[in-house]
């Protein structure tokens, strides 16, 4: 699947992510791996960065495998996986994600 550009993978994105359990593992993931970013910077331990995808993408493939129930995006597009993560993580912490779902929602 080509996309032209990131709103229209943003579009694919959210509907890979439409069941709030998936959602809300990511925002878990990505708060847990923010986290030991940060831990790992405290006590300066660099080896400590290699665990930090493991945490982020565990709690997202769990979800995507038994919550949602179909194969994460990350396996094909990456880094605009990863852009759109950081988006949705944003949306999730500013409370606003409700208002985007019902945006996209009225575009279909």
């Amino acid at each position: 699947m080509n996309f032209n550009n990131m709103e229209e993978f943003w579009v694919f994105y959210m509907k890979q992510h439409s069941k709030p359990g998936t959602r809300r593992c990511h925002f878990a993931g990505t708060t847990c791996s923010i986290l030991w970013v940060t831990y790992a910077v405290i006590v300066s331990n660099w080896w400590l960065l290699i665990f930090v995808p493991l945490i982020g993408y565990g709690f997202a493939w769990y979800s995507h495998f038994f919550i949602e129930g179909n194969v994460p995006a990350t396996f094909g597009h990456p880094i605009w996986s990863l852009l759109c993560d950081f988006k949705m993580f944003g949306l999730m912490l500013t409370a606003q994600m409700d208002k985007e779902i019902k945006r996209l929602n009225a575009q279909n």
